[in-house]
């Protein structure tokens, strides 16, 4: 066929708009079979120009040059005149139409260049940001997959190449200014965990990679790897644990494991403010810092947890909002540095200084010190939540060499430490929500029960026209091993317990009084980390001027 330089079809035939167009389309579809996109895209884009006014066709030849661009897979552009297509179908009411560009906009073929965005990406920035080729596209066919050159939307594929950059969620985007979905909320959390380790050390490489598959098969697992070289599996109960673990040894691992005894989580806190102004020294002595630490009003830890005060928020609305609510000094509440642990955390950083000279130099590493230090608190390195630490002045060198990270990180988690060494510090437990079903002659039953294990009943209600119970009480999850079990053997197995994590609150007794509850616990969980025995001296971070 001759070179076709430019179509001129509208003013050579003078017939009617379908014997045009469907000249139009032949001719391109010709060109396109002899690899000659560059003739067959001017003749469509010059149709498409023309047929605004037939909605058949505009529409059919739409969708035909997005077909081209997606052969030699500029996608985007291809998405884009999909895009075009939806809203002309729209105007012109045909929803059809309409249907079919929206259904054809998503594709996912091999080879194509992909933006893996992780749970932690933010729009803008380069975090957690990956751009791979999708080395292949399977359909799941129950135990077996089947390679497919390309998915149209609508379907579920798995994509090969993607996995080493995400651990549990993300998101997969061939645009550049797509935005990443909200990471899933649980309504449980992870707060009980349990040690593994292979009893073969041999089989250690195995179970490493099980792990990592137990962690992508389960939304709501941890799988944590303790400093000690101890790998952690973290998960909402000990039914869950236990269902797990059995997944761990049967099909991710499919080695023999030895496990420890299920260990509860806990949380460090501080029930009053700082006794003193804390002060710590840089390790060259040329640097200080003062800060305090005060709980946080009852309500805010929850807020932070639920979203509705975070990181993300336009500061000035968020300060007021503190504010209104929890009293807070609105000046102050504009200046918070940062949330943690991970930088979304329930306690906060805030800057009360007045008139500082290089402040702003020192800010990213005071907050990586801050992170530090909420992530491992001071009693037994478990996570902090509900402190508010309060900067109230720093001095610093005038030399930029010597306030650098290396001196200022370790400053700041010091005088973090000791600011919670002298407010009191507290350990908070989580508790369950428990909702049991019983008939009437169990109830008696439930209560012992629960008054053996520190739980208490705040609700108490027979089920309209039968005679069956539902009683609603609190358990702390430390005393839940085994309540099945006590349970069933007390109502006479009338009883069907269901338990799902509600709140955090603080455990009874001062961790720093030995015979207490709470100083059992600090010890045992420092004795399991191999941290030193006994408790930390505040003089180790406290220093004098």
């Amino acid at each position: 066929m001759d070179k076709f330089p430019q179509w001129l079809l509208s003013q050579m035939i003078n017939a009617f708009d379908d014997v045009k167009f469907e000249a139009a389309s032949v001719l391109a579809e010709l060109y396109e079979q002899q690899s000659q996109s560059n003739l067959s895209k001017p003749i469509l884009r010059k149709a498409i120009e023309l047929s605004q006014h037939s909605v058949y066709w505009h529409c059919r030849l739409i969708f035909q040059l997005a077909q081209i661009h997606a052969t030699e897979r500029d996608y985007e552009l291809a998405s884009s005149l999909l895009g075009v297509g939806v809203d002309y179908a729209h105007i012109s009411s045909a929803f059809y139409t309409r249907v079919l560009f929206l259904l054809s906009r998503c594709m996912v073929a091999t080879g194509m260049k992909a933006r893996i965005m992780g749970p932690n990406y933010t729009p803008g920035k380069k975090e957690d940001l990956f751009e791979k080729a999708i080395q292949r596209t399977i359909l799941m066919m129950g135990r077996y997959v089947e390679a497919i050159e390309d998915v149209p939307s609508g379907n579920i594929c798995g994509l090969v190449g993607v996995d080493q950059f995400l651990v549990k969620t993300g998101t997969i985007s061939t645009f550049k200014d797509a935005h990443n979905m909200k990471v899933m909320k649980f309504s449980v959390s992870p707060v009980v965990r349990v040690a593994v380790e292979p009893k073969n050390p041999a089989d250690l490489p195995k179970l490493v990679e099980g792990l990592k598959r137990l962690a992508k098969s389960d939304p709501m697992v941890q799988c944590i790897i303790e400093e000690s070289g101890e790998h952690i599996i973290a998960g909402a109960g000990e039914l869950h644990l236990e269902i797990c673990l059995k997944d761990l040894e049967e099909d991710h691992a499919c080695i023999p494991i030895k496990k420890s005894d299920p260990v509860v989580s806990y949380r460090e806190t501080v029930s009053a403010e700082s006794d003193q102004m804390c002060l710590s020294k840089s390790p060259n002595k040329h640097n200080r810092l003062f800060m305090k630490s005060v709980p946080m009003p009852d309500g805010l830890a929850e807020d932070i947890d639920n979203g509705q005060v975070n990181p993300r928020d336009e500061f000035k609305a968020r300060a007021r909002y503190l504010g209104e609510k929890y009293e807070y000094d609105v000046t102050e509440a504009r200046k918070i540095w940062a949330f943690g642990p991970d930088g979304t955390g329930p306690n906060l950083l805030m800057d009360c200084t007045k008139g500082v000279q290089y402040l702003n130099e020192i800010k990213d590493s005071v907050v990586a010190g801050f992170q530090w230090a909420t992530k491992e608190g001071v009693l037994s390195e478990e996570n902090m939540r509900g402190v508010r630490f309060n900067i109230y002045d720093v001095t610093l060198h005038t030399d930029a060499i010597h306030r650098g990270g290396g001196q200022i990180i370790p400053t700041t988690r010091r005088c973090l430490y000791a600011s919670i060494l002298t407010a009191q510090p507290r350990l908070m437990e989580p508790v369950y929500l428990c909702e049991i079903q019983c008939p009437e002659v169990a109830v008696g039953g439930i209560y012992g029960v629960l008054n053996r294990r520190r739980g208490h009943v705040f609700e108490e209600m027979q089920v309209t026209g039968t005679p069956m119970f539902v009683v609603k009480a609190y358990l702390p999850v430390n005393e839940s091993f085994g309540f099945t079990a006590d349970l069933r053997s007390n109502t006479g197995g009338q009883a069907f317990p269901q338990c799902v994590f509600d709140h955090w609150q603080v455990l009874p007794g001062d961790p720093t009084d030995p015979g207490t509850k709470p100083y059992t616990v600090v010890q045992d969980t420092r004795k399991r980390k191999g941290l030193k025995e006994g408790l930390p001296d505040v003089a180790q971070y406290l220093d004098k001027l």
